[in-house]
């Protein structure tokens, strides 16, 4: 009906609207609860195990967010070309998004690999915990090529309106992860099962474990993603035809268009966070672990906006490339809305079951007190926190990466580590969480500004 210029009424904007935010949020979802497994796995193992995952958990996430800037910039534009019903040209984009994203992905690899061992000295970490933050990140480093093409699939898929395909196999991923993970992480041991005492063989490998079972799972995944995509879609599907994977000029200009800026946001901003990692660092082993169990617990709160995120960007995109402008802002505008209540509602949650959750993640009481009273803190940011995230698909979504990504870097850099060094040498890492909940509501605001004066919807592709 987008496609075709069909007029839609209010419900049936709303039915798809929530029909492709279910699955993206379940993929969101999933993808968290696969850290918070992780966490939980590792956090048994004590508090320095949890901090040297901790301590370059920011820095994996930069790599990560450069790997989605590449890929975004390769699915946003197919996502126009199929609204536009130019199928062709949208495969030719994907061959080439896949060459220059596996050159890209190999060279992140060897960049990781190659600061992977002095990288925990650099963060301030302590040299009880650098050797185990090292092989984590090396390991990390070394499946940045199945990261990409994961990346890269999942947003092809999305484009192409297939929410369902890429968000049932991040939930496989997190299942995965559970298995190879209880055989990595832990020693042969003996466990209770149906009543009976079952001798579990295991590898003992502790938080290396952890980093290839992970690794394991994004590998086995990436690969069934390529197969769905490559072969199975309806649309994409370049396995039937032949055609060149040489980059042209115009497509790798298009793509720098959209991801170049987003690369340099993510590069920034997960500057910041690494710069808040080595605020919090000199704060000790509890501080470094809470602020890493608390992180990951508050995910769960902001995966959802996460999902109805990609779903508008998916909705916004083939709206505006089938000229539909009307449409483009009332998706725009259903999908901030929805995202707002959600993440309203996930935010209360979090505040009356923070004791519980990280109860779940770790036995150490110092750090269950710390994180639960930071994720206290950080509640009462979700509602702007979850406006920002959805903003910000809306505006991925028209090909519009570069205003945003500079209202990130301003409001992150300026008010968040501004008010986190402040606060920090006084409260401690409750200091650091107040800073982060005032500059999320910050930005939220500001996003909104952006949204409803609207002039991005005039930006040309």
């Amino acid at each position: 009906m987008v496609r075709d210029g069909l007029p839609m009424t209010l419900g049936q904007q709303l039915s798809l609207t929530v029909q492709l935010s279910i699955p993206a949020v379940i993929s969101q979802i999933s993808s968290i609860l696969m850290q918070f497994i992780d966490a939980s796995m590792v956090g048994s193992l004590g508090a320095e195990a949890s901090a040297s995952i901790g301590l370059v958990s920011t820095t994996t996430w930069l790599f990560a967010g450069l790997s989605v800037a590449c890929a975004t910039g390769f699915y946003v534009q197919v996502s126009h070309l199929l609204g536009s019903k130019d199928a062709a040209t949208a495969r030719s984009v994907l061959r080439q998004g896949l060459t220059m994203s596996l050159v890209f992905s190999v060279i992140a690899a060897v960049i990781g690999c190659a600061v992977s061992w002095p990288l925990p000295r650099w963060l301030g970490g302590g040299e009880a915990i650098r050797q185990d933050a090292s092989m984590y990140f090396l390991i990390f480093s070394l499946s940045l090529p199945a990261l990409q093409l994961n990346m890269l699939a999942s947003g092809m898929l999305r484009s192409s309106g297939n929410m369902v395909t890429p968000s049932l196999l991040n939930v496989v991923m997190c299942l995965l992860d559970v298995v190879f993970n209880f055989f990595l992480i832990f020693p042969t041991r003996e466990v209770r099962f149906f009543g009976a005492d079952v001798i579990v063989p295991g590898a003992g490998l502790g938080v290396t474990g952890a980093a290839i079972g992970t690794a394991l799972a994004s590998v086995t995944v990436a690969a069934l993603l390529m197969h769905s995509l490559c072969v199975r879609s309806p649309e994409l599907a370049i396995a039937r035809e032949k055609g060149s994977f040489r980059p042209s000029w115009q497509c790798f200009k298009n793509a720098i268009g959209i991801a170049f800026p987003m690369g340099c946001e993510r590069i920034v901003m997960c500057g910041a966070q690494i710069m808040s990692t080595v605020i919090v660092a000199p704060l000790g082993t509890v501080a470094i672990a809470a602020n890493s169990f608390a992180i990951t617990a508050e995910s769960l709160c902001y995966m959802p906006g996460h999902g109805i995120s990609n779903a508008a960007t998916t909705l916004v995109g083939q709206s505006i490339g089938a000229g539909r402008r009307d449409l483009t802002w009332r998706f725009a505008h259903i999908s901030v809305l929805m995202g707002i209540a959600v993440m309203t509602v996930m935010g209360v949650v979090m505040f009356a079951a923070a004791s519980g959750i990280m109860g779940i993640m770790t036995p150490d009481q110092a750090v269950r007190d710390l994180g639960a009273r930071v994720l206290r803190i950080e509640a009462f940011a979700e509602p702007m926190y979850a406006a920002s995230i959805v903003v910000y698909g809306v505006f991925v979504g028209v090909g519009d990466t570069l205003v945003p990504s500079i209202m990130n870097l301003c409001s992150i850099w300026a008010v968040r580590l501004t008010l986190a060094a402040a606060l920090a040498p006084e409260y401690g890492l409750e200091g650091v969480w107040i800073a982060m909940c005032i500059e999320l509501c910050f930005r939220g605001m500001i996003f909104l500004v952006r949204l409803y004066r609207k002039k991005w919807l005039n930006r040309k592709r």
